[in-house]
């Protein structure tokens, strides 16, 4: 831990607060956090807000500036999708004070923080759907809360009965206890805007991850966008720069349509996962040429707004899996390496930087964030596989070969040259195996030279003289040569050069 404290002040001096504070476009590395597996601090064996607060340090330090949570409001799963109170944090998790302070922590840092917003529907168990049930029971259908739902007397494919009565509920979700919410509303948009107005004001949160928007209004791409310009416009209203991050599980196409919102950024799913852009290059017999061509194809479908790649999250499986390198740890190195010179905003889920598996029913993609052998939460329920693959945070930390030494060193590098992340991309040079990429952000300009190869050096030829290498990310022990204009690269590496 001193020594991630000691990589925190080199953090701080790589990106003046001054420089970083409140700029959304330059929080450009998040931190996907499952608060009930991550770090327990009062023995119960549910992590929490303090735990995590406890954490936060080793975030940083890794290069993370930016912090999403998963939902922390109060429900009945342990999952929390499923929410019965809107303004508050669940018990197990501690309290809204505890919230509180894990913002001002995390801006004290120079972080940002936001939080899962399920808005598409709540629990059965919220009080606006019991008493909403209740009234037409009682036949007293001018009940307020029943126009926050879905009712209807027709039956369908995604219809629940309400006991009692010969009503239904919409529910997209079907078996999760999960009534959809009458989007159309105007009280529920109220509600909505008081939501958000609580967390971004009084709690200070600093936006919002926006969960499976496609489903606000199911099969409907034209008023889910309006919504979700709604929610935009509304968020602005309520905090300016505040960042919003949505959840649309489809194609690129599909995903592409959706930034006609406003909203900031959408999940970039033909990124991840087993076939995703960066595992199908790693594949590929010509790897270079896919992942340019990934590139390509991202800037043409999505000219303008935020990307957010990444490479799994708590609904898919793990990178390490997926690549099958639980004997390789240079090609996980790589995906993350090639995850953070995409651009963008690009998204870590916790226990990635440390390479956990995790594969099947949820809970398996959720299991207790591995810092050593005794210092880990319970198991989330309904868990059928436990497997941790590479050594614990605790070893990686003192190891600088390790994955989570290179996933610094990857964040590290967005940070200290920006054009990483925000600049316009060109391709200088591409073949089979090798690609030199300009990135320009107004003024600066750097170059990113990458060898697809797990075997052989290449090199590379630089398009001018006087260039340097800012940042050298290796997979294994070999550095990466700079001679004039010819580069020689390492198997696996990855170089950022620039004139400055």
């Amino acid at each position: 831990m001193k020594r991630l404290l000691c990589l925190l002040m080199v953090l701080c001096c790589l990106v003046p607060c001054t420089a970083m504070a409140r700029e959304t476009d330059m929080h450009f590395n998040w931190y996907e956090v499952f608060v009930y597996s991550y770090q327990d601090s009062n023995g119960d064996g549910v992590g929490d807000l303090p735990g995590l607060l406890s954490r936060l340090d080793y975030i940083s330090a890794l290069g993370y500036n930016g912090l999403w949570l998963m939902p922390v409001m109060p429900s009945p799963s342990y999952h929390k999708y499923d929410v019965t109170d809107y303004r508050a944090v669940d018990p197990q998790y501690g309290t809204l004070e505890d919230m509180r302070a894990l913002v001002e922590a995390c801006h004290e840092r120079d972080m940002r923080i936001i939080i899962d917003l399920p808005v598409n529907h709540t629990s059965t168990g919220h009080p606006w759907f019991t008493a909403a049930c209740e009234a037409l029971r009682k036949g007293d259908e001018g009940c307020p809360y029943v126009d926050y739902y879905c009712f209807s007397h027709e039956n369908g494919s995604r219809m629940v009965p309400v006991s009692g009565t010969d009503w239904y509920y919409e529910e997209q979700f079907s078996g999760g206890n999960m009534p959809d919410l009458n989007l159309n509303s105007p009280s529920v948009q109220e509600e909505i805007r008081s939501i958000m107005a609580f967390w971004l004001q009084d709690v200070g949160a600093d936006g919002f991850r926006l969960d499976a928007v496609t489903s606000y209004f199911a099969s409907d791409t034209e008023r889910n966008i309006a919504f979700l310009s709604w929610l935009k416009q509304t968020a602005e209203e309520l905090k300016p720069g505040s960042y919003l991050v949505g959840e649309v599980w489809a194609g690129l196409n599909a995903i592409a349509e959706y930034y006609a919102s406003g909203v900031d950024s959408f999940f970039l799913f033909p990124v991840s996962q087993a076939e995703g852009y960066i595992a199908a290059a790693l594949r590929s017999r010509k790897p270079a040429a896919a992942y340019v061509q990934a590139i390509d194809k991202l800037e043409q479908a999505i000219p303008e707004g935020v990307w957010a790649p990444f490479l799994s999250n708590h609904d898919t499986g793990r990178t390490i899996g997926s690549l099958q390198a639980r004997q390789v740890p240079e090609k996980a190195k790589f995906a993350e390496g090639l995850l953070g010179m995409l651009g963008g905003n690009a998204f870590t889920y916790y226990g990635e930087e440390i390479g956990m598996v995790g594969s099947g029913d949820d809970p398996n993609k959720r299991l207790p964030m591995y810092w050593n052998d005794t210092d880990m939460t319970a198991l989330p329920p309904g868990v059928t596989k436990v497997e941790y693959a590479y050594p614990c945070a605790d070893t990686q930390i003192e190891d600088s070969a390790s994955l989570l030494n290179y996933c610094r060193e990857v964040n590290l590098a967005r940070l200290q040259t920006p054009a990483i992340a925000r600049g316009k991309n060109e391709t200088v040079f591409s073949n089979e195996l090798t690609c030199l990429m300009r990135r320009t952000l107004e003024e600066d300009m750097c170059y990113i030279a990458i060898n697809c190869s797990s075997k052989a050096a290449q090199t590379v030829t630089l398009p001018e003289a006087g260039l340097s290498i800012v940042s050298d990310l290796e997979t294994g022990a070999d550095a990466a040569a700079l001679s004039g204009t010819e580069l020689t690269l390492p198997p696996y590496a990855i170089v950022i050069l620039s004139s400055d």
